[in-house]
């Protein structure tokens, strides 16, 4: 566990000498005592970063010599795979298989951004068809410069991927800020990066408190463009900042999810994939599928089974073979989910399973897989983002109904319908008001796909080559092509 930060390729102690406590969720033990980077750290490593993109080697290289690097980033991590999910689960709380899961997709992030990378070098520019035969005009797309990354706890190293991998194959630098909550892998990716021989300064790696890293972070005036996943009032003050200097904003935040059930769905396949798109990393995912909306003739017949099979989760140490359902993240966001629960009782929901701590499981910050029902739509509940293992139940009468209800929301970062009638569900997926929509499924991802939401979802797109634009500029250079004067004024 590293106790340094990683700054123009050297690990170095925070300018102030602080730190900050590592919490395993599931023991509440302190395990680590982290680096505390402050805005002295942070102007240091943007300062490295625009050295590096100002006069370093890494903007100036080929895609296919980016790419070399970025494809032995991703060896690294797969040759470290258990090692790197054991921290993770550590760190977050999240059981180990889904750990591994996200160490291998870390390290597939990097590898199809190593193939973008060098696809670039086959387009190097666009030529422009102009209607002024006198001119020619081309257009190149260029590093969009220091990019500021802030990322969340829910997948730490995963996250981080998404970023610095089309960070890095654009041919930027970057200044990557992890959650305090889950600093270990992040700081680990800058042993990586440095075994895999990027230039110094091209990454750096600083944690610390949001305060106290993430704000100067957001507010320097070297960063030509922040990424960001978290919360929406965090994002919103991170716009905010990015304001003053107009800085290139990319932002993915929170998301309250419909999941549509039509009553002609396998109701086995439906309460799996419900499960899944709640119950997965504890519910601690931007997308979950939270509010789930079942057509009336299905709703009590389901109901009986999502509380049934609900209840057969093993809940435990993330460590343990079996377990499903790790502790949430942290003693706050335990708490704040409990209150949630306590608040949509108290305005009238029915908690139909869980909505406590577990039999026997007396520390960790561990709740019960949680459904929720009978709520109005304007409950706390219903409306706001938990971000957590509990799940809202309603019935509707007829898909418009069901399109009303699942697009009242502020958020639109997913969506999910389930159906035997693609034809229906094709219909209600084009009706979503949201960013990312699955059809007879929900949750899963891939890296070759858009991510992001509308509304107050966010700003932008991430993953695929989507991702990779998040990080270039778009150049147009026109050239007069004739040796006839252009004519503007008449020579005497």
């Amino acid at each position: 566990m590293r106790e340094k930060l990683f700054i123009d390729g050297r690990w170095v102690s925070p300018a102030k000498g602080g730190t900050f406590e590592v919490i395993d969720p599931a023991s509440e033990a302190i395990i680590h005592r982290a680096p505390a980077g402050t805005a002295d750290d942070i102007d240091l490593a943007v300062r490295a970063a625009r050295q590096a993109f100002d006069h370093g080697p890494w903007p100036r290289m080929t895609g296919k010599q980016r790419a070399a690097v970025l494809r032995r980033i991703a060896e690294i991590i797969l040759e470290r795979k258990q090692e790197l999910a054991r921290l993770e689960v550590m760190d977050n709380g999240k059981p180990l298989p889904e750990a591994v899961w996200d160490i291998e997709d870390t390290a597939g992030c990097f590898s199809f951004y190593a193939g973008l990378a060098q696809e670039m070098d086959a387009k190097p520019e666009e030529v422009i068809p102009l209607a002024e035969p006198r001119f020619s005009a081309k257009v190149v797309q260029e590093p969009v410069g220091v990019a500021g990354a802030i990322i969340p706890w829910n997948y730490p190293l995963l996250m981080a991927s998404w970023k610095v991998a089309p960070a890095l194959a654009a041919g930027c630098t970057m200044v990557l800020k992890p959650s305090e909550l889950t600093p270990l892998t992040a700081l680990e990716l800058g042993a990586i990066v440095e075994q895999a021989g990027l230039p110094a300064g091209v990454l750096n790696i600083v944690t610390g408190l949001g305060p106290d890293a993430g704000q100067p972070l957001s507010e320097h005036p070297g960063i030509d463009k922040i990424a960001f996943t978290g919360s929406v009032p965090t994002g919103a003050k991170i716009m905010a900042a990015a304001a003053r200097d107009i800085k290139n904003v990319s932002l993915e935040l929170g998301g309250k999810s419909p999941f549509v059930v039509f009553a002609d769905s396998d109701i086995d396949k439906a309460v799996e994939w419900i499960m899944f798109g709640i119950f997965w990393n504890q519910g601690q995912v931007c997308s979950a599928t939270s509010r789930v909306l079942v057509e009336e003739s299905l709703y009590p017949a389901l109901l009986e089974r999502l509380v049934a099979e609900a209840a057969k989760i093993k809940i435990g140490n993330g460590l343990d073979d079996g377990t499903l359902l790790g502790p949430l993240v942290s003693r706050g966001q335990y708490e704040k989910v409990v209150a949630a629960i306590e608040r949509g009782r108290a305005e009238g929901a029915t908690v139909a399973a869980g909505g406590g701590r577990p039999p026997g499981l007396n520390t960790g910050y561990f709740l019960e897989p949680t459904v929720m029902t009978d709520m109005a739509e304007d409950n706390f509940v219903w409306r706001e983002e938990i971000f957590g293992p509990v799940v809202c139940v309603k019935s509707f009468r007829d898909e418009a109904e069901a399109i009303r209800m699942s697009n009242d929301s502020r958020f639109g970062l997913a969506a999910a319908v389930m159906s035997k009638d693609r034809a229906r569900a094709e219909r209600v997926a084009r009706a979503f008001r949201a960013g990312i929509v699955w059809i007879n499924c929900s949750q899963p991802t891939f890296t070759e796909a858009p991510w992001g939401g509308y509304k107050q979802s966010g700003i932008g797109r991430e993953l695929g080559r989507w991702g990779l634009s998040n990080y270039l500029e778009t150049k147009q250079t026109t050239t007069f092509e004739s040796e006839e004067p252009w004519g503007w004024y008449i020579k005497e």
